[in-house]
């Protein structure tokens, strides 16, 4: 092995230990409680809690209340807006209030006992006002989400999702910072009342830092 040969291996060596180094891993717990109030047969108000316990499900890195409205017709489509209110913990135990709005449609097609749905949200982001220059400026990003249910007309219905995040500020070849993929199990208990629990893996990229999660989602939902 030539002296160029043994620079390159030692330099892809320091490159992979940085890269392996760099990255974080965390597994994490997501419980929500999600109301749906039917104003008329198309026209929902939606109402969501949800907390994310990360660090290894020790502490309540995230709680966010999201309130919205949303409106259903000829039968496949959906359009609706929201307004999300978010408290982030930071690294000295305190929380970062985070102001998010959104508007997003979905798609549905059925291929009995297979349903899929299609769904694109565009969503604003403004952190803690005064925190920093940037606090006024929002951070943009354009989501793509496709689920796939099997429906065989049963109480339970397994699903998977995969959902990309794609950054507007971002210069086109780093503007792909997230990737989630997703399997669970929902129940039925009747018309009201549902539950779900999933798997959900979430990968960062274009990051310094890219963090891994691997979380367990637990969610209640309520539609009246």
């Amino acid at each position: 092995m030539n002296k160029r040969t043994g620079y390159l291996l030692l330099f892809i060596l320091i490159v992979t230990g940085n890269v392996l180094h760099s990255q974080v891993n965390d597994a994490q717990m997501w419980l929500s409680v999600n109301l749906e109030k039917k104003l008329t047969t198309a026209l929902s108000l939606e109402f969501t809690e949800e907390v994310r316990m990360n660090e290894n499900m020790t502490e309540a890195g995230t709680i966010f209340s999201d309130l919205g409205i949303s409106y259903r017709f000829l039968k496949k489509f959906k359009v609706g807006a929201s307004y999300r209110f978010t408290l982030r913990r930071r690294l000295d135990d305190t929380y970062k209030r985070i102001n998010s709005w959104y508007a997003e449609g979905s798609y549905r097609e059925k291929f009995k006992p297979v349903s899929l749905v299609l769904r694109l949200r565009y969503q604003l982001k403004y952190a803690e006002a005064f925190t920093s220059e940037k606090a006024g400026t929002p951070n943009n990003h354009l989501r793509s989400k496709l689920t796939v249910k099997y429906d065989l007309k049963k109480k339970f219905v397994p699903c998977v999702f995969a959902e990309t995040f794609f950054s507007t500020g971002a210069p086109v070849a780093a503007s792909f910072d997230q990737l989630r993929l997703c399997a669970g199990i929902e129940y039925s208990f009747n018309r009201m009342h549902m539950i779900d629990v999933n798997y959900l893996f979430i990968r960062e990229y274009n990051n310094v830092n890219p963090e891994t999660d691997y979380v367990i989602g637990i969610g209640y939902y309520f539609t009246f």
